[in-house]
């Protein structure tokens, strides 16, 4: 009889390592279509992995990321030659004593996450939620959600605001996000949910897939959504929109991760209206036309004057800075 060959399970500590390699990689550069197909067979290959590579991503972004949208935080402390004294893959190597701790909190606190609390960010915030089933919740400005597990699934509400997802796979127990009357329900992958009004839900997929559903629908007019896609629904209305977006247009989207926003021919009003839910400082578009003009740019979320000047020079305008409120004229 031939032996039979046997595959050795990885250790948690391990997995930690790998997940840390990757996260170094991503934070590197952007992978490349084979890269990426090479991260979607080692999170396939054993389910434990992206819990692993999204906690070392949590640990990253509560100590840099997130605090990005402080207007005190310095992601990078120089040294005395002038150098960066951190690396951000010293941070993420770091971070993996505390992963590990974070996943063990996350266990023993399982029955309370089963209560269902409450996570709520305010204007200029943002908040990484490790989950006690290894998924990561990443909450954007001026959001509330509310978390109920229970032993068939789990379930999130969205009350208000923005959230990325990033779902631990698990087809025994499906992860269901609810958000003004739209359902959204997945076994693992990663997408954002915009709940801005009480009127509609926008969902965008990052990878995987997601089925988005109403209220009184049936199974059939539920819309399956694959990565770079983004869909509409309204309340009121039984109709759910599906529209292929480019990649490129994603990763724009998702800029606030870092505490930035990204625009690509979008017109200053539009602009405009994005800074407003991070910041109370106002810009105060005087001239119709200018709100118009398209812009193009990587910005600081939480710093309207520093783009409100940027704008002005490349649009040839004038900037009034006031108490609270920031004016353009042409």
């Amino acid at each position: 009889m031939k032996p039979v060959s046997v595959t050795q399970r990885k250790t948690a500590q391990e997995i930690d390592a790998e997940a840390a390699e990757w996260a170094a990689r991503v934070d590197r550069a952007p992978l490349t279509r084979d890269e990426e197909e090479e991260f979607r067979r080692w999170t396939d290959a054993d389910p434990r992995r992206l819990g692993a590579f999204g906690r070392v991503r949590a640990i990253w972004l509560a100590t840099e990321k997130a605090k990005a949208l402080g207007p005190d935080f310095e992601a990078l402390l120089p040294t005395a030659g002038g150098e960066s004294g951190t690396s951000r893959r010293r941070v993420v190597g770091i971070g993996l004593a505390a992963a590990a701790s974070t996943a063990l909190v996350s266990v023993a606190g399982f029955k309370l996450l089963s209560r269902g609390p409450r996570y709520v960010t305010g204007k200029g915030e943002a908040r990484v939620i490790a989950l006690g089933d290894s998924s990561v919740i990443t909450l954007n400005t001026q959001s509330e959600l509310d978390v109920g597990f229970t032993d068939q699934e789990r379930r999130v509400r969205l009350l208000r605001g923005e959230a990325l997802f990033d779902v631990a796979k698990n087809p025994a127990r499906p992860f269901i996000v609810e958000a003004g009357g739209t359902a959204i329900r997945v076994v693992g992958t990663s997408f954002t949910v915009q709940h801005l009004d009480a009127a509609s839900v926008q969902v965008l997929v990052r990878e995987g897939t997601v089925e988005v559903s109403m209220p009184g629908s049936s199974p059939a007019q539920a819309v399956r959504a694959v990565a770079n896609t983004r869909t509409r629904t309204i309340q009121g209305q039984s109709v759910i929109t599906a529209t292929a977006v480019d990649p490129s247009e994603v990763q724009r989207e998702l800029a606030w991760q870092n505490g930035r926003l990204a625009f690509e021919g979008q017109s200053l009003s539009e602009a405009v209206a994005q800074f407003a839910r991070y910041s109370d400082t106002r810009i105060i578009i005087a001239d119709p036309s200018l709100g118009r003009e398209e812009i193009a740019g990587l910005f600081r979320a939480t710093d309207p004057v520093g783009f409100a000047q940027t704008v002005a020079a490349s649009l040839r305008a004038r900037v009034e800075i006031g108490e609270n409120e920031v004016r353009l004229t042409r």
